[in-house]
């Protein structure tokens, strides 16, 4: 995720992209139809940054680059505030003084010459070692209130997955509370023998089993840049390497009782992709929720050689800026209100975007009547009551909305992308969800 240009070719290795969508629409997914039991518990972390009024919206980039080659940013910290985000990366003890400042919360990065090289090295060190690192990047934190957690590292192979759950014990040793920051592979990276391939496992399924087993994480964390690597879903054969992983994370993490986070783009992944727009920069966040993740992070802030990225290679807020702005808002407004639902269901539409997906009907809303394809997520809340986020699955156009349920439409209120307020559905007007978006609906109860 985080490499320069040529470092991630395997990306448009069109052969194998081609044979991981076989291999994948041979699976069923019956298991994440809706009506499934889950028992997640709606905690949102061993740590008491995490609670249930904060929805962790990161800014992925380290604040100074990954070498210490930047001292200050033309738009910093407090950008990254201003566009709505709450959880900001990658910062250095240095930083803390300002975050404290902004009552911005953070992931911090270790003070060394090279993160890159840093992060690598886990597997390597023995297990004095991997404790003295993460006490010292503990120590150089303090007391500061504005650290959230630790990065640690991004997209390991399984091969390191021992070493770092080794990291994770340290960090809740000198850190109780905070989190441990790790972040994984998409399923289409490349699979196979340790050392010989990207996940170092046979399947993305045993990648994840595995991470949960040798790490015993607080939480999932992935990326997946498919919607704009279909070029907004114009190439049909990449949809499904989207929804296949926020499937399978979700049912892996929910498996074990684990949040799961999702990390989606925010710029122009490749120069021949689409660019960021409010309606995939939407979409992208939309199912995010709807899946019941609960957290969203957004790859990069910062441009880095790639297009379009919300502050530019002058350093400057562009149009991108305004767009994530906006959407961050939306999920700010409802990600608490989320927060307190346990994911119970996920279907589409039929027919449904791409193939094996599950369809319905579903149990709190059976089905929507729509010209555009949905993705629904059913949900219970912690007072038992229940609640469906429809999403429109559309790049292209805004969608009417009709939920329905046992031949009628579904009366009781939706929530306020402004402001997180219930109101009123009201059929006269419409229900109403412009591109990408989603609706978060409280059935009246029965």
């Amino acid at each position: 995720m985080k490499k320069n240009l040529t470092k991630s070719a395997y990306y448009e290795n069109q052969i194998w992209l081609l044979i991981w969508v076989v291999l994948m629409s041979a699976v069923s997914f019956n298991l994440f139809a809706v009506g499934e039991d889950t028992g997640m518990n709606s905690n949102i972390l061993d740590s008491a940054i995490f609670t249930n009024d904060f929805y962790p919206i990161l800014a992925w980039d380290p604040q100074h680059g990954w070498r210490q080659e930047i001292d200050q940013r033309k738009n910093g910290l407090a950008s990254i505030q201003d566009c709505n985000f709450n959880l900001g990366g990658f910062v250095l003890p240095r930083d803390l003084p300002e975050c404290e400042e902004l009552g911005l919360k953070v992931i911090m990065a270790p003070d060394v010459p090279d993160i890159l090289v840093w992060m690598r090295e886990w597997k390597h060190l023995s297990d004095e070692e991997i404790d003295a690192r993460v006490k010292t990047m503990v120590d150089s934190a303090g007391d500061s209130p504005a650290v959230a957690g630790y990065f640690l590292t991004d997209e390991p192979g399984a091969t390191c997955f021992p070493a770092l759950g080794k990291a994770v014990n340290a960090v809740r040793k000198y850190a109780p509370g905070k989190l441990a920051y790790i972040n994984l592979f998409p399923g289409y990276a490349t699979i196979g023998a340790p050392d010989q391939s990207q996940l170092e496992t046979e399947s993305f399924t045993e990648y994840l089993e595995r991470f949960v087993e040798d790490v015993k994480p607080q939480f999932i964390s992935y990326d997946n840049y498919m919607v704009q690597y279909s070029n907004d879903l114009v190439i049909k054969e990449r949809i499904p390497v989207y929804f296949n992983d926020l499937i399978e994370v979700r049912r892996v993490a929910m498996k074990h009782g684990l949040p799961f986070w999702n990390i989606v783009s925010s710029n122009q992944i490749r120069p021949f992709t689409t660019i960021p727009s409010p309606a995939n920069l939407r979409f992208q966040a939309y199912t995010t929720l709807a899946a019941g993740y609960r957290g969203l992070t957004w790859f990069t802030y910062y441009a880095r050689g790639y297009g379009y990225a919300p502050i530019g290679t002058d350093g400057e807020k562009n149009i991108t800026w305004t767009y994530l702005q906006a959407v961050n808002h939306e999920v700010k407004a409802l990600g608490p209100i989320m927060n307190k639902l346990d994911s119970t269901g996920l279907y589409f539409t039929s027919p449904a975007i791409a193939p094996n997906l599950p369809e319905g009907p579903g149990i709190i809303i059976e089905t929507v009547e729509s010209d555009v394809p949905l993705m629904v997520g059913e949900f219970k809340h912690e007072d038992g009551s229940a609640y469906a986020m429809i999403v429109n699955l559309s790049l292209e156009k805004s969608a009417k909305l009709i939920p329905m349920r046992d031949g009628e439409a579904v009366e009781g209120v939706y929530f306020s992308p402004h402001d997180g307020r219930p109101l009123p559905i009201n059929y006269d007007h419409g229900l109403w969800v412009v591109a990408g978006q989603g609706v978060l609906i409280r059935p009246e109860a029965e």
